[in-house]
Parts: structure tokens; C-alpha cells; sequence
């Protein structure tokens, strides 16, 4: 009998190791621009309204992408399709300084949000399919918790970063910045080595063997797969298959029309409303990466402990309670904890589905069933934020905040309706004998 096959620590995993800490630079410099865009916005107009538009650009460009960009990650080298989206972003947004260097031009940030959300999109849908190409299955909760602790990371340190650069030098030095660690992040991925590299394509699974997954008809590439409709369906078709997944994201809609515009919502009520600084706006939300911290360390946890269901409609209590006081306290240190404790739920949330999509979805349909779910659940973002802005506008942030808070425990009530609330580990996984993926762990075959 062969000796079992011993799968190196997570820690020794140099590929997914170089990816990691290229990826926690790279966050950190997009945590900048989640504070410094929204400044510059506020600076150049004083309209919370005109932050929700930049907010609205940003959701549609998402869902707009999101039709096509699974199909092209599943069609495509996954890595050089990153370094080229990050290559692109760190000249669209380190040109943001030297434009503003002739006077504020708000329409050139609705344009470059645009570009930079498609980019955006297609990397990230490559990033979340990447994954399991570097780690083992057993190791994929660890792996997204580190990612998730990386983005902790930037979520701590980049917007204090923009607060204090943008009181020193202006938002827009802020902005530039964040294109510089995009090419950090190019160079980086340079020297990591995804399953797919090796190997030449992912594996695809068929009737009980590995099928490889080559130029033919496997990868999707019949007369019909080029186009729009193919490119979206096939992964929404699986995504709606599964009952715990297909749960989830109609709830998911329903949450991210109340949470897109909260960030809005907060730098509005800390800096209009209660009359602070752009320094102290940014420290109040670095220091709500205490959330994320938090949640990244324990959200295998407490997967194991109580299941996805429980885990995902508890995180969305939280972040129902986090919007109520940060939209109607008026201190600040409490303002700081529901900060934190809105983040621990949003981030909590995400790493648990995030997990179970990677666990239950073939490697080479992966980044199209991804894509359908940030797609279906992201339009109802762009109309929440508008919403939400507009509504703060004419009648106050602590009012809006209120009423999102209590929507988002009608949504924690609507899912005990749902399989969600029996679901301890997630979405059954289909029927099927388990194949070895690139990265030597096992995958789970799945039948549809």
C-alpha cells in the first residue's frame, strides 16, 4: 500500500507565499484610494451625491464586466492576464496627480473609475480562480484567511496612509500612489507559478476520471461560446443549481444594495456632519480593520465550528448593527468600534462564501460561476448607492442608517427560511468521485 501523500505546510508554500505578500502591498495601495477617490470627489464638488455617482460607476462597470469577465479567465493565461490589469491600472492612476496639476476635472475620475473597475473585475475574478491553483483543498479556508488578513492590512494602514497624504499633499498624490503598488504587484507576480502554469489548464472533471481541460470543446469553445449569452449562463446555470449557493446570492443582492454606498455614508457623516478631519476620517476607518483582522483569523474557525449558514447570517446581523451606530452616534470612539464590528460581519461573510464557492465549483467553470455571482448579487450595488446617498442628502445619514440596519436584519430573517439556515458546512458538493487538481490537493468532482 503507498504511503499517503504528506501536503506541505501552507507556510511552505513559496508560490502562494510570494503571491500573498505581492497581493498585501497591492491592497494596501487600493485602501488608499478608497478613502483618497471619495476626498477628492468631496473636495472638488461638496456633494455626497456626487460621491454616490463615483460609487454608481464603480457597480456598473462590475456587473458590466462581470458578463464577460469568467469566460475570459477560464480562456486565458490567468497571470499574465493580472500583471497586464495591474500594469494598466498603475498608469491610469498615476497619471490622477499630474492631471490635477491643471485643476480638478471630475469627469476624468468618472472616466478612469470606469477603466479601473473593468480591470478591477477581470483581476480579481482571476485572483479568486488562481487560488486553488497554489494551495491544496484542505488548505483553502487557511489560504483565504491570509489573503483576507493581507486586506486586513491594508485596510489598517491605507487609509490612514490617505487621510495624512491627503492633508499633506492633496487626494490626488493619494490616488498615485496606490498606482505605484500595482506595479509592485506586476513584478511579483512575475515569480509565482499557478497550477494552471504547470499543467497547461486546469482540470476538468468528467464522467468519474480527470479530463484535461484542452483547446477543444471542453474549454467551452463550441460554435456558441463566443457569445454573450454563453459566457454568463453556463456559470449562473451552476450557481442556481446548488440550493445553498443559489440562497445566498439573492440575499447577497439584497445586502449589497444596503452596504455598497456605507463607506459614503461614513466619510460623509465624519467629515460634513460632524465637522472632522480628513486625518482623523482616515484613521477612523484604518482603525476598523480591526474587524477584518479579526475576522480573517477567525473565520475557519468558526466555520468548523457552527457551519456557513449560521456564520454568514450572523456576519449579516453584525453588519446590520455596525450601519445603525455608525449613522447615528455622535461619538467617536463608538462611531470606531461599529466601524470594526461592520467590517468583521462584511468580512466574515465573504471569506466563508468565497470558501464554499472554491470548494463546490470545478476548477475550469471557476472563474465563470464566480463571475455570474459577483455579477448578479453587484447590480443591486450601483442602485443601493445612489439611493443611499441621495436619500442622505435630503434627509440625514443617521436617518438612512437606521432604515439599512433594520432591512439588513429582515434579510437575517429571510435566510431562516431558506437552506442556509441548516447549512453547517455549505453547498453540498455534487455527487462524484474526488480528482486531483494541479496543486496536488483533491478536488471534488461535480455532476450537473
Amino acid at each position: 500500500m503507498a504511503d499517503p501523500v504528506r501536503i506541505p505546510s501552507l507556510w511552505r508554500n513559496r508560490d502562494f507565499n510570494v503571491f500573498w505578500l505581492g497581493q498585501a502591498l497591492s491592497v494596501l495601495g487600493g485602501s488608499i484610494s478608497l478613502l483618497a477617490l471619495p476626498l477628492l470627489v468631496l473636495e472638488a464638488t461638496g456633494s455626497v451625491v456626487q460621491m454616490g455617482l463615483i460609487t454608481v460607476v464603480t457597480g456598473v462597470g462590475s456587473i458590466a464586466t462581470g458578463l464577460f469577465a469568467g469566460y475570459v479567465v477560464d480562456r486565458t493565461d490567468r497571470r499574465r492576464l493580472m500583471i497586464t490589469c495591474d500594469l494598466v491600472r498603475a498608469l491610469l492612476l498615476g497619471a490622477v496627480p499630474f492631471i490635477w496639476l491643471a485643476g480638478p476635472r471630475i469627469w476624468v475620475l468618472y472616466v478612469l473609475t470606469a477603466l479601473v473597475t473593468v480591470l478591477k473585475t477581470l483581476f480579481d475574478v482571476a485572483y479568486v480562480t488562481a487560488v486553488p491553483g497554489l494551495v491544496a483543498t484542505e488548505h483553502l479556508t487557511a489560504a483565504n484567511g491570509r489573503l483576507t488578513a493581507a486586506f486586513a492590512f491594508g485596510t489598517l494602514c491605507g487609509p490612514a496612509a490617505a487621510g495624512f497624504i491627503a492633508a499633506a499633499v492633496g487626494a490626488d498624490w493619494a490616488v498615485g500612489v496606490d498606482g505605484a503598488t500595482f506595479l509592485v504587484s506586476a513584478v511579483s507576480l512575475r515569480w509565482v507559478a499557478f497550477g494552471r502554469d504547470a499543467d497547461g489548464a486546469g482540470e476538468r472533471v468528467g464522467d468519474g476520471a480527470g479530463e484535461r481541460v484542452g483547446d477543444g470543446a471542453s474549454r467551452g469553445r463550441g460554435p456558441a461560446a463566443g457569445r454573450l449569452r454563453e459566457m454568463f449562463v453556463e456559470g449562473f446555470r451552476f450557481l442556481w443549481a446548488q440550493p445553498v449557493l443559489r440562497a445566498l446570492t439573492v440575499l447577497l443582492t439584497l445586502l449589497t444594495f444596503v452596504t455598497m454606498g456605507a463607506t459614503d455614508l461614513l466619510i460623509f457623516r465624519l467629515q460634513e456632519e460632524l465637522g472632522q478631519s480628513k486625518a482623523t476620517v482616515g484613521f477612523v476607518i484604518a482603525l476598523s480593520g480591526f474587524g477584518v483582522v479579526g475576522a480573517a483569523l477567525a473565520a475557519a474557525l468558526l466555520r468548523r465550528t457552527f457551519g456557513f449558514g449560521t456564520c454568514w447570517l450572523g456576519s449579516v446581523a453584525l453588519i446590520g448593527g455596525g450601519v445603525v451606530v455608525t449613522g447615528v452616534s455622535g461619538s467617536l470612539p463608538v462611531i470606531t468600534v461599529a466601524a470594526a464590528v461592520f467590517m468583521f460581519g462584511l468580512t466574515l461573510g465573504a471569506v466563508c462564501s468565497l470558501t464554499l464557492r472554491q470548494e463546490v465549483t470545478p476548477d475550469a467553470l471557476l472563474g465563470r460561476v464566480t463571475s455570474a455571482f459577483w455579477t448578479v448579487h453587484g447590480a443591486s450595488g450601483p442602485v443601493g448607492a445612489a439611493a443611499l446617498t441621495v436619500l442622505a442628502d435630503r434627509h440625514g445619514v443617521p436617518a438612512v442608517s437606521v432604515s439599512a440596519g433594520a432591512f439588513c436584519l429582515l434579510i437575517v430573517g429571510a435566510g431562516l427560511l431558506t437552506p442556509l439556515r441548516g447549512s453547517r458546512i455549505g453547498a453540498a458538493p455534487a455527487q462524484g468521485p474526488a480528482v486531483r487538481g494541479p496543486s496536488g490537493g483533491a478536488r471534488r468532482s461535480s455532476r450537473r
